[in-house]
């Protein structure tokens, strides 16, 4: 995968291009680590949490829709059709199988990329539990979750793929 935030262009771009260059590459990444694997392998309970590979990726789409849409629009998690916490987010139900994850993930990315399209960077989005919050700060909040979960997946990953035979 190339990397884009270590190109002369995304280095030398505006403030907002670069947030959105280092989101998008982490996106990408959470999703491809389900890449190449069962649908075992990815549902693996390896921790005593509820996190999985494929959890991580089906949280990533709850945090796009409760940072994208609930805090930019005002609507509730029910409104929206989404769990009421974060930890409900990761359960795993028999129609969450690698494909059907990764199309929600994508359509919520997708959905927050529309909503933010012509706003700016002080944007101020009014409707999370926090109170009224800049897009600049969503940005960097997002850019936490996912290089967190990143490192989770990663670790997931390799555990997963070391538990295969020789």
């Amino acid at each position: 995968m190339t990397q884009p935030t270590i190109e002369r262009a995304a280095i030398e771009a505006p403030l907002r291009q670069q947030l959105e260059v280092f989101l998008d590459e982490h996106r990408s990444r959470l999703a491809a680590t389900l890449d190449g694997l069962t649908e075992d392998e990815a549902r693996a309970a390896l921790v005593p949490s509820r996190t999985t590979l494929l959890g991580l990726v089906k949280h990533a789409a709850f945090v796009e829709k409760v940072w994208f849409d609930s805090a930019l629009s005002g609507r509730s998690r029910a409104e929206i059709g989404i769990p009421q916490t974060p930890d409900e987010s990761f359960v795993l139900d028999d129609s969450d199988t690698i494909a059907a994850v990764l199309a929600a993930h994508t359509d919520a990315c997708s959905a927050s990329r529309r909503a933010t399209a012509g706003l700016g960077l002080d944007h101020v989005f009014p409707g999370h539990r926090l109170g009224p919050l800049p897009l600049q700060w969503v940005y960097l909040h997002a850019l936490r979750e996912y290089a967190q979960h990143l490192g989770h997946a990663d670790i997931l990953r390799e555990q997963v793929l070391a538990k295969r035979p020789s």
